[in-house]
């Protein structure tokens, strides 16, 4: 119930990471979510700062919004987030960078909650819903790879 994309890029991981960890860009990124914003006065990543994203499932839908809290924030190196359903985790997301020489190597990776819904959920449909992330990372990561290269110039 779980899954990584790793891509190269050819920026430093300070650049990756600021926009990585700017959850207001994401619409510019993601196949899935089209938009988030801050919650609860926070404006910009930190431990524990809350916000919401716009989902529209599979690109077509339905569209629902999405509460979700930062658990991973280190500069430079490690961003992610938890989504809540209420206040139960159901779906961690993270961003690990690691510089290389020319570059940072980026690797985006979920992992659903073990709770008896999901053991269902990914014994029927998992095999589906697994690829659909794999390929919406990938499409993630390489969208940010294109700016990031680009702002790197």
């Amino acid at each position: 119930m779980q899954g990584s994309v790793t891509v190269h890029m050819a920026a430093p991981p300070e650049v990756v990471w600021s926009l990585v960890s700017d959850v207001t860009r994401i619409g510019e990124l993601s196949p899935e979510t089209f938009e988030a914003v801050w919650l609860r006065g926070a404006t910009g990543p930190e431990l524990g700062a809350y916000f919401k994203g716009h989902v529209k499932r599979n690109g077509v839908g339905p569209v629902y919004w999405t509460k979700c809290q930062v658990e991973h924030c280190v500069v430079g190196e490690d961003f992610g987030f938890v989504v809540l359903v209420g206040d139960r985790p159901t779906n961690h997301w993270r961003y690990q960078l690691r510089a290389t020489d020319g570059g940072t190597e980026v690797t985006e990776s979920f992992r659903l909650e073990t709770q008896a819904w999901s053991k269902a959920y990914w014994a029927l449909l998992g095999w589906a819903r697994g690829k659909t992330n794999e390929r919406g990372m990938r499409q993630t990561l390489e969208r940010i790879k294109e700016i990031v290269e680009a702002e790197a110039r």
